[in-house]
């Protein structure tokens, strides 16, 4: 029995090197692809959970704001003749559910008349459809399309209401608005399209306005050079659509006293407030001759609209000088949603992007220091 032990562990011994030899390689094989695998799918789970949408609102360094570039870079004008503009037939009108909240407005524009303090008039104005992009075959040139509906100010003024309950608990940002869509909405919650200039004199001073305490629509906060709403009344005669580049001349003779004749005008980008729903063209000017004293001047002999701005600031147009003003500490809380986007997209059309984004980053560093 001794002999046949010494046998059995003899070829259990021979069996087990065997074993190792043909085995042991391609188990280590397949256990170092197994964990290879693992890891990298732990990997992609982390990376898709650490994703980001593509549409993300204008934010430099610690300034966030609520403006969505939709369309435009600010280095590549955008054409006049590649903006096509459609009314609609139809008045945009609100849910038949928060119709009251229209009658509390007037209701209320009546009260302040009676008091013979200043209403809220109902001005005509247009609500935004959907706005589509796409290129030319060949240069690629942006087209944009812009479906327009009839509407007036008091609707724009109630829906603006976005976070007021209605019967049934709900809001009309909960019911309609989607975070991940950013672009679809229903029409009578877009009720503002309006022009953003950013007004540069001829010795590259950056004119920035304060809105006044008077405005109904944000109140002391820093804003564009100019701001000017659509006007179904101003800006369409007869049937025929209103044309942005003649908006943003508009404004900028009723808000600074400038002709056509004495500035260039290009069209920059397309811009939408996610948060308030306000749709705006942002238009950049450059003044042919008149300095910053010569239109501080102009402006001392009398503006049509002047009661809309509290102050005039002129900014140095220098990419870090600019990015710094923004990023000060009494405007970085202050400012009108838009205007951060459209002064970043004229530096970009002026200066080119590499240089922007350099200053504007040297500006947050030293922000954060």
């Amino acid at each position: 029995m001794g002999g046949v032990d010494v046998v059995n562990g003899v070829a259990g011994a021979v069996i087990g090197m065997l074993f190792a030899v043909l085995f042991q390689q391609p188990l280590q094989d397949t256990w170092f692809k197994v964990r290879r695998r693992s890891v990298g799918a732990v990997r992609s789970l982390r990376s898709r959970s650490e994703s980001s949408p593509s549409w993300t609102t204008f934010s430099l360094g610690p300034l966030h704001t609520s403006a969505l570039i939709v369309e435009g870079d600010g280095e590549h004008p955008i054409p006049a003749e590649g903006v096509h503009i459609q009314v609609l037939d139809g008045e945009t009108r609100l849910p038949g559910e928060i119709a009251h909240w229209w009658d509390e407005i007037a209701a209320e524009s009546s009260r302040l008349q009676e008091e013979g303090r200043t209403p809220v008039w109902n001005g005509l104005r247009y609500a935004v459809e959907s706005l589509d992009i796409s290129r030319t075959p060949v240069e690629e040139h942006p087209e944009v399309r812009l479906r327009l509906r009839p509407t007036d100010y008091y609707t724009f003024l109630a829906a603006q209401q976005l976070d007021r309950r209605t019967p049934d608990g709900s809001t009309l940002r909960s019911r309609y608005l989607d975070p991940d869509r950013p672009l679809e909405a229903p029409a009578f919650l877009q009720c503002s399209l309006g022009v953003n200039v950013a007004v540069v004199t001829a010795d590259d001073m950056l004119v920035v306005s304060q809105r006044s305490n008077r405005v109904r629509i944000a109140p002391g906060t820093w804003n564009s050079s100019v701001n000017e709403g659509v006007s179904r009344q101003i800006d369409s005669s007869g049937r025929s659509a209103p044309v942005l580049h003649a908006v943003a001349r508009r404004g900028m003779r009723e808000e600074l006293s400038l002709e056509p004749h004495e500035y260039s005008l290009e069209l920059l980008a397309f811009v939408l407030d996610v948060e308030k729903r306000h749709w705006s063209a942002h238009f950049y000017a450059r003044l042919n001759e008149l300095t910053r004293q010569g239109l501080q001047d102009r402006l001392s002999r009398g503006v049509a609209d002047r009661w809309e701005h509290e102050t005039i600031d002129y900014v140095p147009f220098r990419a870090a000088t600019v990015a710094g003003y923004l990023l000060h500490p009494d405007r970085i809380h202050r400012w009108a949603p838009a205007a951060p986007a459209l002064f970043h997209l004229a530096l970009v059309h002026v200066h080119g992007r590499a240089t922007v984004e350099r200053a504007e980053a040297q500006a947050v560093r030293r922000y954060r220091a």
